[in-house]
Formats: structure tokens, sequence, C-alpha cells
């Protein structure tokens, strides 16, 4: 099977030398908003993040050429996790549903976590980022913890 393909480190920053105080999420450009919102989370706790660092070949042509990818919105290292946020229509979702049903099924070693729309709202609620009166109207449940794995030992380099 075809191996990920790294993303250029420099694909995506906002570089500005007149505020090098920047924190990470304020120097990257994301595709969505509630990217942006994710990963200043992320840096709050002072996690670390990579956008979308990596593209998985999902289905190739006759020549073996691939015709369709997925690429994880977040990786935290000190987890080896992928991070997929969504926060689209119930068509959408059901598709990336399925991008990572075959990501699971061709690269089983590779942990990916969804969020989706109510995770993300709840998230939101839960940690102040949004004010919740912009959220009035939707069911929301009670916030629950990442669940992320253990962070590693100090030098194993995994998690356990």
């Amino acid at each position: 099977m075809s191996q990920a393909h790294e993303r250029p480190a420099a694909a995506r920053p906002l570089s500005d030398p007149a505020r090098p105080e920047l924190l990470r999420h304020e120097q990257v450009h994301f595709a969505h908003n509630s990217e942006r919102q994710f990963a200043k989370l992320l840096d709050f706790y002072g996690i670390a993040w990579e956008y979308e660092p990596k593209t998985f070949p999902l289905e190739w042509d006759k020549t073996g050429r691939p015709v369709q990818a997925f690429s994880p919105d977040f990786y935290l290292p000190a987890y080896d996790l992928f991070i997929e946020i969504t926060t689209l229509n119930q068509k959408l979702v059901t598709k990336k549903n399925r991008k990572i049903r075959r990501l699971a099924e061709l690269h089983p070693e590779i942990q990916v976590k969804i969020f989706y729309q109510r995770d993300y709202l709840n998230l939101l609620v839960k940690y102040g980022l949004e004010e919740p009166s912009q959220l009035v109207g939707l069911d929301l449940e009670e916030p629950r913890p990442l669940d992320l794995p253990r962070r590693p030992s100090p030098g194993s380099g995994r998690p356990q």
C-alpha cells in the first residue's frame, strides 16, 4: 500500500515578523474557523499539534495514482493521534466517516478520533470559546473529556 504523504512544514504558516509572540494557532491559515478554535484550545493547554501534516491515499486508479485521499485536521505527536473536526451537514459527515473507516482498514496502526458538531459545540461552551447565547436552541450534552491516550512515559516515545 502507498505510504502517507508528508506536507511541507512551511506550507501553511502565516508569518508576521512584527509579532514574534504569536501563538501557533495565530500563525496558521485554517480551512475553517472551527479548526482555528480547536487549535486555540490546544495552544492554551500546551498540547503540541500539527495542522494537516499528512495525506493518506485511500483509493487508486488502474495506474496506481491516488484518486481519493484523506488529510485529518490535526496530529497530536505526544499522543500519536489524529483528530478530525466535523461541523458539517450529515451528508458530508457520512462521507468523512467512510474515509475514516477506509483509513482504519488500510492503516490499523493509525489512531483517528472524530469530533462531531455536538462534541465541538460542547467544547466551545465548556471552554468559553463562544457565547452560549449563540447556541440557543441547540440540545447540548454535558461536555465530555477529550479522552486522549495517556502521555508517553519519559524515554518511551509512545503513548501508553
